[in-house]
């Protein structure tokens, strides 16, 4: 099975030298007792992400969908007592919520199909506590299906969340017999549905109706997902991506994607040799250093596990009519996305539905504003064109190409390097963006970009990391003659792309 998915796989994410290679990745990695430091250092930055984890990273923008009983009974956590017959969306189009997030540039959604109340969008065998006994449709309709069809004729991908906490399941608790529910529950959902892209689980628990707490079996959870959806990415707890530690929407200045391992990481690769692993590690994931040369030096192996950073448009994860007039301004918006998207991460946007059935028409404005704006901002490289020379290392002109394949690579024995760019002519810009090409690795550790004034060179603006993408707002300046100082790196540095705009 893995070997079929990989072929597939080629066709999208081939990279060519003087033959064509499928990339597959290596994102993890065992330290050894006999490891020097600079061994260390050299082994983070070979460390890249798996096909499906590169992918992921390549989306930039997913939307989230929270809808359930909760958008009728005004709650954010239901208890599950709820009347199954409260929930009746009067107008439900799931192609409009598509059609919005496509138009918003979102190339990927996630729906709450189940949350804490164990309330189900879709007629589960399994529960009672489903679309299936309320009056929407007279008990015929499925929330999961309209999403995911419309998913699939917009080419947009689709994801589920399935909260394990489950509140109205007597089960909940008891150990194996909740686990057997939970377990029939997931497959309903990656067998019926077509392509699954993405599972997010969070790690909400509490105490089930028996006073037990219920432990979650998330190895045995990871394995039936990579057997019956193998490409799907495993989200926030799970083994692909992590929680960024917020919900504000901002991710950390500097975020590295290769942190360190821990016992249950490397106990999994030792017991499964090249299979492809499946594990979560463990630990708080959420501290503000997690892959800094101090922590990844005193660690026992390495993985790449990114981070995905989320918020919701309004105060509340649900719609609420009380806050239709509290949506996140443009400008919020905007501070946002440079703090997550530009800061190495995927930015997951929370546009819950209202009792209509439908994104909300105030919601719908900020989004059309603010992509608008970003549209704009990014329209035109300042930079195109210009001539590109370099310190040392080959293919400089890469940067400009708009190819991300394609990169300047430092001489091998370089951990910095500058690159000089001439602009065809003096341009004032106020926004740099960075793209380091993570199929050889994250390696960038500190850069300046700097502007000539007269005879003298000026700093613009400075950063830490970059990763898949890093963006920095700074004072207008305006300049002919730019160049980027990369001042430390783990190994010689890439650049795939290197942008200047105008807000």
């Amino acid at each position: 099975m893995f070997k079929k998915f990989f072929i597939t796989m080629a066709v999208a994410f081939a990279f060519f030298s003087a033959k064509a290679q499928v990339y597959k990745g290596n994102n993890q990695v065992a330290i050894l007792p006999s490891d020097s430091d600079k061994d260390i250092i050299r082994k983070a930055a070979t460390v890249t992400p798996s096909v499906r984890q590169l992918r992921w990273q390549q989306l930039e923008l997913t939307a989230f969908f929270h809808f359930g009983v909760n958008t009728f009974t005004n709650k954010e956590w239901g208890d599950g007592t709820e009347d199954e017959k409260v929930f009746n969306p009067t107008n439900l189009d799931a192609r409009q919520w598509i059609r919005t997030m496509k138009e918003a540039g979102f190339k990927q959604v996630i729906l709450t199909t189940k949350h804490h109340d164990g309330f189900c969008l879709w007629p589960s065998k399994y529960t009672e506590h489903s679309v299936k006994n309320s009056l929407w449709k007279n008990g015929k309709g499925d929330v999961v299906k309209e999403v995911s069809d419309a998913c699939h004729e917009y080419g947009l991908g689709f994801g589920v969340y399935l909260s394990p906490w489950d509140r109205n399941n007597p089960n909940y608790g008891l150990g194996q017999p909740y686990d057997e529910h939970f377990m029939n529950q997931l497959t309903e959902l990656l067998t019926q549905y077509g392509k699954v892209d993405e599972v997010w689980f969070d790690g909400a628990y509490g105490m089930g109706k028996n006073d037990k707490k219920q432990e979650y079996n998330f190895d045995a959870w990871y394995a039936h997902i990579r057997k019956l959806q193998p490409e799907a990415t495993i989200v926030i707890m799970g083994p692909d991506v992590r929680w960024v530690g917020t919900e504000s929407g901002y991710g950390r200045e500097t975020e590295w994607s290769v942190i360190p391992a821990d016992d249950n990481m490397l106990k999994k690769i030792a017991d499964n040799s090249q299979k492809d692993v499946a594990f979560a590690p463990v630990g708080d994931k959420t501290a503000e250093d997690l892959g800094s040369r101090k922590e990844i030096l005193k660690a026992k192996g390495l993985v790449w596990y990114p981070a995905e950073t989320d918020v919701s448009i309004r105060e509340g994860w649900f719609w609420h009519a009380d806050q239709d007039d509290k949506i996140k301004s443009v400008d919020k918006l905007m501070d946002i996305y440079f703090s997550s998207v530009g800061r190495n991460s995927v930015l997951l946007l929370n546009v819950p539905p209202d009792k209509t059935g439908q994104i909300n028409k105030n919601d719908i404005k900020v989004l059309k504003e603010w992509t608008a704006k970003r549209q704009k901002i990014f329209a035109t490289n300042l930079a195109k064109g210009a001539i590109v020379k370099t310190s040392n290392g080959k293919n400089g002109k890469a940067i400009l190409d708009g190819i991300y394949k394609t990169n300047y690579i430092a001489s091998p024995k370089d951990t910095t390097a500058t690159i000089a760019l001439t602009l065809k002519r003096a341009q004032t810009f106020d926004v740099l963006s960075l793209q380091e090409n993570i199929t050889i690795g994250q390696r960038i550790e500190k850069f300046v970009l700097e502007y000539k004034e007269g005879n003298k060179w000026k700093k613009a603006t400075e950063g830490t990391t970059v990763g898949y993408k890093r963006l920095l707002r700074f004072n207008p300046v305006k300049a002919k003659d730019v160049r980027l100082r990369i001042l430390s790196s783990r190994l010689n540095p890439t650049i795939s792309a290197f942008g200047l705009y105008k807000q």
